[in-house]
């Protein structure tokens, strides 16, 4: 049997926490598991298969009731957030011990939702390092984002850790030309993270770049920093200075993209960005700029890398065992070391015994 092409035992982000209301429940396919996510009384976020171990309904069909409990709709089981059932509303009330959902660790951080699937034990201090967003003034944090790409996840981190193709892929808002011409990448692995940078000294200002300078300018050094960590957890720092100057003196922000495998062969996408060295002090300018960042990001991934990717994807799908080696480049570096590291993992991982 070929294993699944993904790590069990670590921290999957499974949606933005503000989009799990109340009373709500959402269900979503996270390595091929369909599982329900809701709040308890008390706020905390759970998740458990999306099955009722009775006939198999869909529990995302029923209702969170008051205590918290998940009620399924179809014969009024009710589930605590263990997913042990509580109650049994028929005959003589007796709870049959087959009557057991999987439940799934959850927790609340960074402003995200992360589910733990594997059968090792959840440990919270793995949950990936996204603090940039704890405290930063909401003005100065983009839409925070999700899009479900019809590709495997890998293939989106060969994507992001290409900072060359933004040249191609998204000339005059993200990148340009003369960025391309003047770059050298610059890759190291820290761990089991891989940081590729490149730098673009005297190059024109692209069109995020200039939202953020905050005064009419040019030319520029141009930055760009993305470090990910398995199994797809990136932040891109992304600025620009004025020529010769130090990073530091510059503006940008830090672009977060996070990957969950849905299936072989679709990955949720989420996406935001928090800004530093933020030069205006109007409120309307800094709600102005991040409407501006954001639709800009978006169109960048949902109109430029997603139909590429997708149409990559379909012809690899379609190739199979035909597929030729690729032609790869120095610009390649960073993806393919962070193959090797996660195609390592996904071994040993597979390795252990099931729990």
């Amino acid at each position: 049997m070929t294993p699944a092409p993904w790590l069990r035992n670590v921290w999957y982000a499974a949606m933005w926490a503000e989009a799990l209301a109340p009373e709500a429940l959402i269900v979503r396919t996270i390595l091929n598991e369909h599982v329900v996510f809701f709040r308890d009384a008390g706020g905390k976020a759970a998740a458990m298969i999306d099955r009722c171990p009775h006939r198999f309904a869909p529990l995302h069909l029923g209702k969170v009731l008051p205590n918290g409990r998940l009620q399924c709709g179809y014969h009024g089981l009710e589930f605590d957030t263990a997913g042990k059932c509580v109650l049994n509303p028929h005959g003589d009330g007796k709870i049959p011990p087959a009557a057991v959902v999987r439940a799934f660790p959850v927790v609340e951080k960074h402003t995200l939702l992360w589910i733990w699937m594997g059968g090792a034990p959840a440990d919270p201090a793995l949950i990936p390092d996204f603090g940039i967003f704890d405290g930063a003034p909401p003005l100065h944090v983009a839409e925070r984002g999700e899009l479900c790409f019809e590709a495997d996840y890998r293939l989106i981190t060969d994507n992001l850790l290409d900072l060359s193709h933004a040249s191609y892929l998204h000339p005059g808002s993200l990148g340009n030309i003369e960025m391309a011409a003047v770059t050298k990448t610059e890759v190291a692995q820290i761990g089991n993270s891989v940081h590729v940078t490149r730098r673009s000294p005297g190059v024109p200002i692209p069109a995020i770049g200039a939202l953020t300078y905050g005064r009419p300018v040019e030319i520029v050094d141009k930055w760009n920093t993305i470090v990910s960590s398995p199994p797809g957890n990136m932040i891109l720092s992304q600025g620009v200075c004025e020529p010769g100057e130090p990073e530091n003196t510059g503006t940008g922000y830090y672009g977060v993209h996070i990957l969950t495998p849905e299936t072989e062969k679709t990955t949720h996408y989420f996406f935001s960005a928090v800004r530093f060295n933020v030069r205006e002090t109007d409120p309307d300018e800094s709600a102005h700029i991040r409407e501006r960042i954001s639709r800009l990001r978006r169109e960048a991934f949902e109109l430029q890398d997603a139909p590429v990717i997708r149409e990559q994807f379909r012809i690899i799908e379609e190739l199979g065992d035909r597929l030729p080696r690729p032609a790869l480049l120095a610009v390649d570096a960073g993806a393919v070391r962070f193959r090797r590291i996660l195609d390592n993992l996904i071994a040993q991982e597979a390795q252990l015994p099931r729990a």
